[in-house]
């Protein structure tokens, strides 16, 4: 169906022309100002270490920046981060992430450390967790298998929760939000939320929950096919911490997600467009616990465990008449443990195991769509030795051995380099180089899926032939800080891979005019770029940011580009102290063409955006703001398959916080 909304270009074309003086001379990540550079981040080492100071270079979206654009879900707080690709996942209501040119299977999603679970095998949907209760979320981009095991070769992004402050505090926060003429119901997205915590010196507890509602749009509102599906999400969670002494803490945390989505589309049955509904109902009881403890001779002991349950229930229907019920579940239990010993001639051993299980179920119409067994453990021992030569010179060894259930024994090595630079007292000057192998089993569903799609005219078998992924990550840059105020940095990535394992639409079989779509592996593998970045603190009133990542993926046996990876992202951020208690944030977004398909020449088109947020301090407490996402309204053009520009247009929203400071 021709869009009645034609493609907007030109704003695009007049966004990029901005951009690329800004990109010429640098651009961005590292975090703002000196507070930002002593964050303590704990995922490239999985020990606490400033942001200044960890080998392993890491980007960070922290809380200030989650309520300053009022990010709704995780995706919306990773959007703006240079160099991820956030991606519609194939049939399903949702989002995944990649990174360097590494698919989302590769990418490790962690709440605290510990596994969430994928709704679609590997690829976890990054809409699918909201923020109420998150503190700050970090990205470390490359292979870190020597610390997470499988599924970390393209890179790992850590959710890090809120702890609990003593004293009673409470917060809150109410929007709506308007597709405009697009809009299927009013108002076209409602969100609220509210947090609660109370604690004292030895015992603290938070309950938290959060509610978004997207009624969807349409760009045709007299059509049945909707764009944008209907989905309301919902997250409670609680968490309860005792801290008997100064020297330990424990915890227990719970949480209960769920989601309702509707997709509305129409399957051509010559000579008519058949009418299409399905309807997926989501939830995932999540529970954690765990406990760390510093012993008299200075040991740090750290126990994590988690057991998840995902489940989904999806309805098809075709003209009114259900055709296909399917129900899937997925288990997942996951125990960590992890020593630190203090310092020792310079050097800071740490040990650890993990020990993980999922098991899958899935059935059609009450038959299995799993061949086979579809459950897997891997039990995995890690080691890594953190040397201290000197002031400027700093070196990580980490070693990760990994005995999966199906595929054996592996081992993968990781070495990482720190320098700091003497370049005097304005500049500040860290090099860093980072080696690590990467190594992902393929998941269950890409082994023993049946998706039985024949109405509308195609499956995808799983394939139990499939071998492991493996790769060599290569990482060198640095980051140079100019009196607190100018920071600039560059990164150089360089990924091989082996087996990778790739899907694309345009490889397929035609079985009794039924296609069947599989997994395969492709022998060889090269992912390649340079990321780049600066922040600029231009006065006390006015801070700007930039970022820029070209990469290069192709694979290696035949010298063709690997699909859906763009060989440019930039983002561009500015945000303005208009007056004392009101601040213009402004963030733009932009992504080259890549191409759609292996087997045709057919390309996305590039695309930008630009969105604004007005935050004004009413009295201490409270926060009123209104935002428009995709200013230009930019939206792709579903007339074409091989678009994958934005799915939503112009969103407007307005809405208030308020937060009360803790009291004793």
């Amino acid at each position: 169906m021709p869009s009645p909304f034609p493609l907007r270009r030109a704003p695009s074309l007049r966004l990029g022309a901005l951009l690329l003086p800004l990109l010429a001379t640098s651009a961005v990540h590292a975090a703002q100002g000196s507070d930002a550079l002593n964050t303590i981040v704990v995922t490239g080492t999985r020990s606490e270490k400033t942001l200044a100071e960890t080998p392993v270079p890491t980007e960070v979206v922290g809380r200030k920046e989650i309520e300053r654009m009022q990010a709704r879900t995780l995706k919306d707080a990773l959007e703006n981060v240079p160099g991820l690709q956030l991606s519609e996942i194939h049939g399903k209501s949702g989002f995944a992430v990649s990174m360097q040119g590494m698919t989302s299977d590769q990418v490790l999603v962690l709440i605290d450390g510990l596994p969430i679970s994928a709704s679609t095998g590997s690829s976890v949907d990054v809409s699918q967790y909201l923020l109420t209760e998150v503190e700050r979320i970090e990205v470390v981009k490359g292979a870190s298998s020597a610390q997470y095991g499988s599924s970390a070769m393209g890179g790992v992004i850590n959710v890090i929760t809120r702890r609990i402050a003593p004293g009673l505090s409470a917060a809150a926060t109410a929007d709506v939000g308007t597709y405009g003429g697009q809009n299927v119901a009013s108002p076209g997205s409602a969100h609220g939320n509210v947090r609660v915590s109370a604690g004292g010196e030895h015992w603290r507890a938070s309950v938290a929950a959060d509610v978004l509602d997207n009624k969807g749009f349409s760009i045709d509102s007299d059509a049945w096919s909707r764009q944008g599906d209907a989905i309301r999400r919902e997250q409670y969670s609680g968490r309860l911490e005792w801290l008997p002494t100064a020297a330990g803490s424990f915890w227990l945390d719970a949480s209960s997600y769920s989601e309702t989505d509707e997709q509305r589309y129409t399957y051509y049955a010559p000579p008519n467009h058949v009418p299409q509904r399905k309807t997926e109902d989501i939830t995932r009881d999540r529970l954690t616990y765990g406990g760390q403890w510093r012993f008299d001779n200075g040991v740090k002991a750290r126990l994590a465990a988690l057991v998840e349950d995902y489940d989904s229930r999806t309805h098809e229907f075709s003209n009114g008449v259900r055709t296909a019920n399917r129900a899937a579940a997925l288990r997942t239990e996951h125990t960590s443990l992890q020593f630190d010993l203090p310092a020792w001639r310079r050097q800071l051993w740490q040990f650890g195991a993990d020990v993980h299980r999922e098991r899958l179920r899935q059935s059609a119409n009450g038959v299995s769509e799993l061949a086979g067994g579809a459950e897997r453990t891997s039990n995995e021992l890690f080691v890594q030795n953190d040397i201290l030569f000197n002031d400027t010179w700093e070196l990580v060894l980490g070693l990760r051995a990994q005995d999966d259930s199906d595929f054996g024994a592996h081992y993968a090595p990781k070495i990482g380099l720190r320098a700091n630079l003497p370049t005097g007292d304005a500049w500040k000057t860290v090099l860093r180089a980072n080696f690590g192998q990467g190594y992902r089993v393929p998941n269950l569903k890409e082994r023993h899926y049946l998706f039985d799609h024949s109405s509308l005219g195609y499956v995808v078998l799983g394939n139990p032939n499939l071998k492991p992924e493996a790769s060599n990550s290569f990482q060198l840059g640095g980051t140079a800080t100019w009196n607190e105020r100018l920071t600039i940095n560059a990164n150089l990535f360089h990924n091989r891979v082996r087996d990778l394992i790739q899907t694309d639409t345009d490889n397929f079989t035609v079985v009794n005019g039924i296609a069947a779509y599989t997994y395969r592996n492709v022998a060889r593998a090269r992912t390649q770029g340079l990321e780049t970045g600066v922040k600029w603190q231009a006065s006390s009133a006015l801070a700007l940011n930039a970022g820029y990542t070209f990469t290069d993926a192709e694979d290696l046996d035949t010298g063709a580009e690997l699909t859906r990876r763009p060989r440019s992202i930039a983002r561009i951020g500015a945000d303005w102290q208009l007056l004392p208690a009101t601040e213009l944030s402004l963030r733009a977004r932009y992504q080259s063409s890549e191409l759609a398909a292996s087997t045709s020449a057919a390309r996305s088109p590039g695309w930008a955006t630009l969105d604004f947020v007005i935050n004004q301090k009413i009295g201490r407490d409270v926060t009123a703001f209104l935002g428009v996402k995709n200013l230009f309204n930019r939206q792709r053009d579903f007339s074409n398959a091989s678009d994958f520009a934005p799915v939503a247009g112009r969103f407007l929203y307005i809405g208030a916080r308020i937060s009360l400071d803790p009291v004793h």
